[in-house]
């Protein structure tokens, strides 16, 4: 199997303000391409040549590892956002984020606070448990709530690239400003 890199559902310019063309270009253009192109390299020939991404990632360990699940992570990053999307959860996510975190208000700052907090670069997770517990987690570099066994709702990526071009040093700006563009009608769709 040879994975390709989705086109994203909207423009490359449509998530402005919040995230500039250049950054898209540069961040899922080029970036995430040579996830894909080095995660089809690393395959080639091997017991995961024909896996699903998902299970490479929970069987897989190093540089393989690393690609198959910065791959993944890039992916669900960038199709968790619209620029005209609903901008608050509902129903049965909205109730489990209010019984979980006190108010929908107390997990937007716990969830920036989790990514300002990380140190170095990763990832910044909302995952449900088996249970249907809301966790918040921080990923170091290519983590992935799927090795835990959990289900990955929400990400933020806190990698420098991921920000740096449109606000320097400034994650936690970079961070609060991505809930203008988070579509939570398709976080639900994972809940």
């Amino acid at each position: 199997m040879t994975y390709e890199q989705p086109q994203l559902p909207y423009e490359h310019d449509a998530l402005e303000p919040a995230i500039s063309k250049e950054t898209v270009d540069y961040h899922y253009g080029k970036h995430e391409k040579a996830y894909i192109d080095n995660l089809n390299r690393l395959i080639k020939g091997t017991e995961y040549e024909d896996e699903e991404l998902e299970d490479i990632i929970t069987h897989s360990s190093g540089a393989l590892f690393n690609n198959a699940s910065q791959a993944w992570n890039h992916i669900f990053y960038f199709f968790t956002f619209s620029p005209d999307g609903r901008r608050e959860p509902t129903g049965q996510l909205r109730k489990a984020i209010d019984r979980d975190f006190g108010s929908f208000e107390k997990f937007k700052e716990a969830f920036v606070e989790a990514g300002v907090g990380l140190f170095g670069s990763g990832w910044v997770w909302l995952s449900r448990d088996e249970k249907g517990k809301l966790l918040i987690t921080q990923g170091p570099n290519a983590g992935n709530p799927l090795t835990d066994g959990l289900t990955p709702l929400l990400t933020f990526d806190v990698w420098e690239h991921a920000y740096y071009l449109d606000y320097k040093n400034r994650r936690a700006d970079a961070l609060a400003r991505l809930w203008d563009i988070v579509d939570w009608e398709i976080v639900e769709g994972r809940f």
